[in-house]
């Protein structure tokens, strides 16, 4: 799919959660494919420094926290792109922990909707004013969900975190839809992997690592570059093919 991303190429890219799992990823592949990558996330330190082609830039840190504020803080601090072109492939998605149900709806997991809900809204809506601020047309925002976003699996720990992700399932669709009634070329797509290996199931289950090492040997899994050639496949598709 080189010649079909050859259209992105040095065009900025903003990667939330880009400093592990999905959206490490997700950056790393945008930098090889010739865009310019802002990388945002809670750990900044933690953000890769990949080796590039020559000509090709390192993903740029931006520090981005679960507060609408901050969020905002670290959205204006992105560079105007040199060719005209921004998209926002969203990952970085947050789940409670050992805590059951209601009880981690009034506790540990205040954060889920946070980062799951007001930060893909906030993330959205600002780089959606970037587009228009810069004559964009054609951008293109990418939300990371998942089959919990479609599907309530029979396990408490995860059922509240299921309602974040069908609420990101939601807002993608009522997005896509708002560009159509704008009559903008600009698209929105949601993808829903099933289960990644990534470090998810260490925090899910944080007090039990066996526990959460037998989620990932129970079935084979995706991997987080599987997540990031997804990515990849969406942008490749021509301007007038709707994935997701």
């Amino acid at each position: 799919r080189a010649g079909a991303m050859e259209r992105w190429t040095g065009r900025v890219a903003l990667v939330t959660g880009a400093s592990v799992g999905i959206g490490a990823a997700v950056a790393r592949a945008l930098v090889q494919h010739g865009m310019k990558v802002v990388g945002c996330a809670r750990s900044v330190d933690k953000i890769e420094v990949p080796a590039v082609p020559a000509g090709r830039g390192p993903p740029l840190p931006s520090r981005g926290r679960s507060r609408p504020g901050r969020a905002l803080t670290a959205l204006g601090g992105c560079p105007a792109p040199a060719a005209p072109g921004r998209r926002a492939p969203g990952a970085g998605g947050r789940c409670p922990s050992e805590e059951r149900g209601l009880l981690a709806f009034i506790s540990s997991s205040f954060l889920p909707p946070q980062v799951n809900v007001m930060a893909v809204s906030i993330c959205t809506r600002e780089a959606y004013q970037s587009m228009k601020e810069r004559n964009i047309d054609d951008g293109h925002i990418i939300n990371i969900n998942s089959m919990n976003g479609h599907s309530v699996v029979p396990q408490s720990v995860v059922h509240f975190y299921s309602a974040t992700k069908y609420a990101v399932t939601a807002l993608t669709e009522g997005l896509r839809q708002e560009l159509r009634e704008a009559r903008t070329h600009i698209r929105a797509t949601c993808i829903s992997p099933g289960l990644v290996e990534t470090g998810f199931a260490f925090k899910l289950h944080d007090n039990d690592p066996e526990r959460a090492a037998a989620t990932y040997e129970s079935i084979r899994c995706l991997k987080a570059e599987d997540m990031a050639n997804a990515v990849i496949y969406v942008l490749s598709a021509p301007p007038h093919v709707q994935v997701g």
